[in-house]
């Protein structure tokens, strides 16, 4: 560094603030019914990006935690700050769809619909406590706060990975009702 002891920053209130602000935009929007006669373009493809940026967030979640297994904290970095961007992309796909269309109803019954109501629910439970894990895990890293960093990132990262492949998973199983 130069020299300048390094000052550890609270970001308590703006992990609260991001957490309320996101979960409760995400929540509200889910209940809304949806913009009538939008037809600007085929709204039906956003799932489709959805489930695209769950991928790459899933694919860089599992080659950051490959590089932090092997020693190599600034690729780790890297691709965790990956998986930041397209679940920022993602956020910002999702919320779009939701304001602009009608919620689709899942199609399937029996053993499938059971499978993919509990995938469905366990996504978006985990979904709503990844967004204050992460940004804590994040902000323990920035802080240098290392022991804590690990501490909390043996959480946050199987739920993050869980949560950003079920994403997919739910997109799969709920496509063919688009």
């Amino acid at each position: 560094m130069n020299g300048k002891p390094f000052k550890k920053r609270n970001y308590r209130p703006l992990i609260i603030l991001l957490s309320v602000v996101l979960i409760g935009a995400i929540g509200i929007l889910s209940g809304v019914p949806g913009v009538e006669d939008f037809n600007a373009f085929d709204v039906t493809i956003l799932p489709l990006l959805n489930a695209i940026f769950n991928t790459f967030t899933f694919i860089f979640l599992v080659c950051a935690l490959v590089a932090i297994l092997k020693g190599k904290v600034s690729v780790h970095k890297r691709f965790i700050y990956a998986a930041f961007g397209t679940t920022f992309l993602f956020l910002v796909s999702y919320v779009s769809f939701h304001y602009l269309a009608p919620s689709t109803p899942f199609g399937g019954d029996g053993f499938l619909a059971g499978f993919y109501y509990f995938i469905l629910i366990t996504h978006i439970v985990l979904a709503a406590a990844i967004v204050p894990l992460a940004l804590t895990t994040v902000t323990r890293a920035w802080n240098m706060e290392n022991e804590r960093h690990k501490k909390i990132a043996r959480w946050t990262m199987p739920i993050w990975l869980y949560v950003s492949f079920t994403g997919v998973l739910v997109y799969i199983l709920i496509s063919p009702y688009y």
